[in-house]
Protein backbone atom coordinates (compact mmCIF):
# COMPACT_ATOMS: atom_id res chain seq x y z
CA UNK A 1 0.00 0.00 0.00
CA UNK A 2 2.68 2.60 0.45
CA UNK A 3 4.90 1.62 -2.45
CA UNK A 4 2.71 3.90 -4.58
CA UNK A 5 3.64 6.77 -2.69
CA UNK A 6 7.24 6.07 -2.18
CA UNK A 7 7.56 6.16 -6.49
CA UNK A 8 8.16 2.54 -6.79
CA UNK A 9 6.65 -0.37 -7.56
CA UNK A 10 7.61 -4.12 -7.78
CA UNK A 11 6.91 -6.19 -10.99
CA UNK A 12 3.31 -7.51 -10.70
CA UNK A 13 2.49 -5.63 -7.76
CA UNK A 14 -0.20 -3.82 -9.24
CA UNK A 15 -1.58 -7.15 -10.60
CA UNK A 16 -1.49 -8.30 -7.12
CA UNK A 17 -3.51 -5.64 -5.84
CA UNK A 18 -6.00 -5.34 -8.16
CA UNK A 19 -6.74 -8.86 -8.53
CA UNK A 20 -8.53 -9.82 -5.27
CA UNK A 21 -7.21 -13.63 -4.93
CA UNK A 22 -9.70 -16.36 -3.10
CA UNK A 23 -8.08 -17.83 0.14
CA UNK A 24 -9.10 -21.80 0.96
CA UNK A 25 -9.19 -21.98 4.44
CA UNK A 26 -6.46 -24.83 4.35
CA UNK A 27 -4.65 -22.48 3.00
CA UNK A 28 -4.48 -20.32 6.56
CA UNK A 29 -4.13 -22.97 8.40
CA UNK A 30 -0.90 -24.66 6.38
CA UNK A 31 -0.28 -27.05 9.47
CA UNK A 32 -3.59 -28.18 10.76
CA UNK A 33 -3.71 -31.36 8.64
CA UNK A 34 -0.23 -32.28 9.12
CA UNK A 35 -0.41 -32.24 13.10
CA UNK A 36 -3.62 -33.86 12.62
CA UNK A 37 -2.21 -36.51 10.26
CA UNK A 38 0.78 -36.34 13.35
CA UNK A 39 -1.16 -36.81 16.50
CA UNK A 40 -2.87 -39.93 15.06
CA UNK A 41 0.56 -41.79 14.12
CA UNK A 42 1.45 -40.45 17.61
CA UNK A 43 -1.48 -42.49 18.96
CA UNK A 44 -1.37 -45.45 16.97
CA UNK A 45 2.34 -46.06 17.99
CA UNK A 46 1.43 -45.54 21.61
CA UNK A 47 -1.12 -48.25 21.30
CA UNK A 48 1.34 -51.02 19.22
CA UNK A 49 3.96 -50.01 22.09
CA UNK A 50 1.45 -51.04 24.88
CA UNK A 51 0.58 -54.18 23.09
CA UNK A 52 3.79 -55.35 22.02
CA UNK A 53 4.82 -54.56 25.94
CA UNK A 54 5.54 -57.89 27.54
CA UNK A 55 3.25 -58.67 30.43
CA UNK A 56 5.34 -58.75 34.03
CA UNK A 57 5.96 -62.44 34.65
CA UNK A 58 4.49 -63.22 38.21
CA UNK A 59 6.58 -65.56 40.85
CA UNK A 60 4.65 -68.95 41.22
CA UNK A 61 2.88 -69.38 44.16
CA UNK A 62 4.71 -71.46 46.71
CA UNK A 63 3.18 -74.68 48.52
CA UNK A 64 3.68 -74.49 52.19
CA UNK A 65 5.01 -71.71 54.49
CA UNK A 66 8.07 -72.92 56.67
CA UNK A 67 8.15 -70.23 59.17
CA UNK A 68 5.15 -69.18 61.24
CA UNK A 69 5.05 -65.59 60.35
CA UNK A 70 4.87 -65.22 56.21
CA UNK A 71 2.77 -63.42 53.65
CA UNK A 72 -0.49 -65.01 52.36
CA UNK A 73 -0.42 -63.71 49.14
CA UNK A 74 2.75 -65.71 48.43
CA UNK A 75 1.79 -69.09 49.35
CA UNK A 76 -1.15 -71.33 47.55
CA UNK A 77 -4.53 -71.26 49.62
CA UNK A 78 -4.77 -74.38 51.34
CA UNK A 79 -7.82 -76.90 50.68
CA UNK A 80 -8.71 -79.38 52.28
CA UNK A 81 -10.89 -82.71 52.46
CA UNK A 82 -14.31 -82.76 53.37
CA UNK A 83 -13.96 -84.84 56.55
CA UNK A 84 -11.05 -82.95 57.53
CA UNK A 85 -12.24 -79.79 57.43
CA UNK A 86 -15.41 -80.55 59.29
CA UNK A 87 -13.09 -81.77 61.82
CA UNK A 88 -11.05 -78.84 61.88
CA UNK A 89 -14.16 -76.51 62.54
CA UNK A 90 -14.91 -78.96 65.65
CA UNK A 91 -11.34 -78.06 66.66
CA UNK A 92 -11.63 -74.44 65.85
CA UNK A 93 -14.87 -74.67 67.91
CA UNK A 94 -13.72 -75.64 71.17
CA UNK A 95 -10.91 -73.54 71.25
CA UNK A 96 -12.97 -70.52 70.34
CA UNK A 97 -15.94 -71.86 73.05
CA UNK A 98 -18.26 -71.08 70.53
CA UNK A 99 -22.01 -72.86 70.32
CA UNK A 100 -21.56 -76.42 69.62
CA UNK A 101 -24.73 -76.60 67.28
CA UNK A 102 -23.77 -74.00 65.19
CA UNK A 103 -24.77 -73.84 61.42
CA UNK A 104 -22.08 -75.06 59.03
CA UNK A 105 -22.37 -72.74 55.51
CA UNK A 106 -20.92 -73.91 52.31
CA UNK A 107 -20.30 -71.82 49.20
CA UNK A 108 -20.51 -73.45 46.25
CA UNK A 109 -19.64 -71.16 42.83
CA UNK A 110 -21.02 -72.59 39.79
CA UNK A 111 -19.71 -72.58 35.93
CA UNK A 112 -22.76 -71.07 34.09
CA UNK A 113 -20.96 -70.47 30.96
CA UNK A 114 -22.75 -72.09 27.49
CA UNK A 115 -21.25 -73.20 24.58
CA UNK A 116 -22.68 -69.62 22.78
CA UNK A 117 -21.06 -67.31 25.40
CA UNK A 118 -24.77 -67.09 27.34
CA UNK A 119 -24.88 -67.62 30.86
CA UNK A 120 -28.20 -69.57 32.58
CA UNK A 121 -30.05 -67.14 34.22
CA UNK A 122 -29.70 -67.86 38.21
CA UNK A 123 -32.51 -69.99 39.45
CA UNK A 124 -33.33 -71.38 42.77
CA UNK A 125 -34.52 -75.00 44.02
CA UNK A 126 -34.91 -77.37 46.56
CA UNK A 127 -33.29 -80.54 47.92
CA UNK A 128 -33.64 -82.95 50.90
CA UNK A 129 -30.54 -83.19 52.59
CA UNK A 130 -29.78 -86.75 53.36
CA UNK A 131 -29.02 -86.08 57.55
CA UNK A 132 -32.11 -83.70 58.73
CA UNK A 133 -30.20 -80.84 61.14
CA UNK A 134 -32.75 -78.80 62.41
CA UNK A 135 -36.36 -79.45 63.74
CA UNK A 136 -37.61 -76.79 61.71
CA UNK A 137 -40.63 -78.13 59.37
CA UNK A 138 -41.87 -75.94 56.57
CA UNK A 139 -45.22 -74.38 56.22
CA UNK A 140 -47.01 -76.32 53.18
CA UNK A 141 -50.32 -74.98 51.77
CA UNK A 142 -52.76 -77.49 49.98
CA UNK A 143 -54.90 -76.14 46.61
CA UNK A 144 -57.55 -79.02 46.73
CA UNK A 145 -61.51 -79.13 46.35
CA UNK A 146 -61.94 -82.87 47.08
CA UNK A 147 -63.39 -83.54 50.58
CA UNK A 148 -61.22 -86.71 50.70
CA UNK A 149 -57.99 -85.32 48.95
CA UNK A 150 -57.98 -82.71 51.99
CA UNK A 151 -58.48 -85.23 54.62
CA UNK A 152 -55.51 -86.95 52.93
CA UNK A 153 -53.61 -83.67 53.18
CA UNK A 154 -54.60 -82.95 56.54
CA UNK A 155 -53.27 -86.27 58.03
CA UNK A 156 -50.07 -86.16 56.30
CA UNK A 157 -49.09 -82.45 57.63
CA UNK A 158 -50.98 -80.01 55.70
CA UNK A 159 -50.35 -76.72 57.14
CA UNK A 160 -53.27 -75.43 55.46
CA UNK A 161 -55.63 -77.14 52.70
CA UNK A 162 -58.85 -75.31 51.11
CA UNK A 163 -59.54 -74.60 47.30
CA UNK A 164 -60.11 -71.20 45.96
CA UNK A 165 -61.87 -69.28 48.89
CA UNK A 166 -58.22 -69.16 50.21
CA UNK A 167 -57.27 -66.62 46.84
CA UNK A 168 -58.50 -63.88 48.33
CA UNK A 169 -56.63 -63.68 51.70
CA UNK A 170 -53.39 -65.03 50.36
CA UNK A 171 -53.90 -61.93 48.07
CA UNK A 172 -54.26 -59.60 51.23
CA UNK A 173 -51.53 -61.21 52.95
CA UNK A 174 -53.49 -63.00 55.15
CA UNK A 175 -52.61 -66.70 54.56
CA UNK A 176 -48.69 -67.21 53.88
CA UNK A 177 -47.00 -70.40 53.58
CA UNK A 178 -43.29 -71.46 52.91
CA UNK A 179 -44.46 -74.14 49.82
CA UNK A 180 -47.59 -74.14 47.99
CA UNK A 181 -48.81 -77.31 46.02
CA UNK A 182 -51.86 -77.97 44.18
CA UNK A 183 -53.67 -81.06 42.19
CA UNK A 184 -54.33 -80.76 38.85
CA UNK A 185 -58.19 -80.46 39.17
CA UNK A 186 -58.04 -76.96 40.88
CA UNK A 187 -54.75 -75.53 38.96
CA UNK A 188 -56.91 -73.23 36.29
CA UNK A 189 -59.07 -71.37 39.10
CA UNK A 190 -55.50 -70.99 40.32
CA UNK A 191 -54.31 -68.11 37.35
CA UNK A 192 -55.20 -65.08 39.88
CA UNK A 193 -52.25 -65.79 42.04
CA UNK A 194 -49.88 -66.61 39.29
CA UNK A 195 -48.00 -63.09 39.73
CA UNK A 196 -48.33 -63.10 43.31
CA UNK A 197 -46.89 -66.29 44.22
CA UNK A 198 -44.15 -65.92 41.42
CA UNK A 199 -41.88 -68.88 41.66
CA UNK A 200 -44.14 -70.84 44.71
CA UNK A 201 -47.04 -71.26 42.08
CA UNK A 202 -47.32 -75.04 41.91
CA UNK A 203 -46.11 -76.52 38.93
CA UNK A 204 -45.28 -80.11 37.63
CA UNK A 205 -41.46 -78.27 37.31
CA UNK A 206 -41.00 -78.08 40.97
CA UNK A 207 -43.06 -81.21 41.63
CA UNK A 208 -45.04 -78.92 43.19
CA UNK A 209 -48.01 -80.48 41.08
CA UNK A 210 -49.94 -83.26 41.22
CA UNK A 211 -51.88 -86.29 42.27
CA UNK A 212 -49.67 -87.43 44.89
CA UNK A 213 -50.32 -85.32 47.99
CA UNK A 214 -48.75 -87.58 50.63
CA UNK A 215 -45.39 -87.29 48.20
CA UNK A 216 -45.43 -83.89 48.02
CA UNK A 217 -46.19 -83.58 51.32
CA UNK A 218 -43.45 -84.90 52.77
CA UNK A 219 -40.68 -83.63 50.19
CA UNK A 220 -41.85 -80.00 50.92
CA UNK A 221 -41.98 -80.38 54.47
CA UNK A 222 -38.23 -81.38 55.10
CA UNK A 223 -36.49 -79.70 51.71
CA UNK A 224 -33.93 -77.52 52.00
CA UNK A 225 -34.23 -74.35 49.30
CA UNK A 226 -31.36 -72.78 47.93
CA UNK A 227 -30.61 -69.74 45.55
CA UNK A 228 -28.11 -68.39 43.06
CA UNK A 229 -26.34 -65.01 44.46
CA UNK A 230 -24.27 -63.06 42.11
CA UNK A 231 -25.33 -64.84 39.22
CA UNK A 232 -23.07 -68.03 40.00
CA UNK A 233 -22.73 -68.52 43.68
CA UNK A 234 -24.79 -70.64 46.08
CA UNK A 235 -24.11 -69.86 49.75
CA UNK A 236 -26.30 -71.96 52.10
CA UNK A 237 -26.18 -73.97 55.38
CA UNK A 238 -26.07 -78.01 54.94
CA UNK A 239 -25.18 -78.66 58.70
CA UNK A 240 -24.27 -78.29 62.15
CA UNK A 241 -21.01 -78.59 63.89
Amino acid sequence: ALAPRCGWVLPGLEQRLAVPTMVSPAATRPYAAAAKTAKKDAKRTRQEKVKEKALPRRRPLMSKPVDDVYLTWLYRRPSYELEQAVGMLKKFQELDFTYPKQFVYINVSLDMALQKKKKVDPFFGSVTLPHRFTDEVNKVLVFTEDEQEAEVAREHGAAIVGGVELIKWILEDEIQADFYVAVPAIIPKLIPLRSKLKRKYPSTRRNSLGSDIPKMLQFFRECHEYTVEDENIIKTRIARV
